[in-house]
């Protein structure tokens, strides 16, 4: 297990998702989730792959997680910090974006 304050990122893991698992189960099977970011070679993008692990989660106690679902909600997190920067917001169309279509794969809704 990598070396994080699971409390500190549960909470802000808490903070960001702000999709329920209907709601992040139902993106995960539009064509739009499962063509959001970089293909890997399955044919599956990371995005879809992280949402589904995600849902995974969502669905789950917190004190039944798995090492491996830490990992994945500080790796979160840490796609969160990265990509909700205002410098990586796109300036227009922001609901038909990448932007916007790759962080709803991760379970946050930026037009929320």
């Amino acid at each position: 297990m990598a070396d994080y304050d699971k409390e500190e990122i549960w909470k802000e893991f808490q903070e960001k998702q702000n999709m329920t698992a209907s709601e992040l189960g139902n993106w995960l099977e539009t064509k739009e989730s499962k063509n959001a970011g970089k293909e890997m070679d399955n044919g599956e993008t990371i995005g879809h792959r992280a949402g589904r692990a995600i849902l995974s989660i969502k669905e789950k106690d917190k004190e039944d997680l798995t090492s491996a679902n830490w990992d994945r909600i500080n790796d979160a997190v840490g796609y969160y910090h990265q990509n909700l920067h205002p410098s990586q917001k796109p300036s227009n169309n922001i609901e038909h974006s990448n932007w916007y279509y790759a962080l709803k794969n991760w379970g946050h809704d930026a037009l929320k």
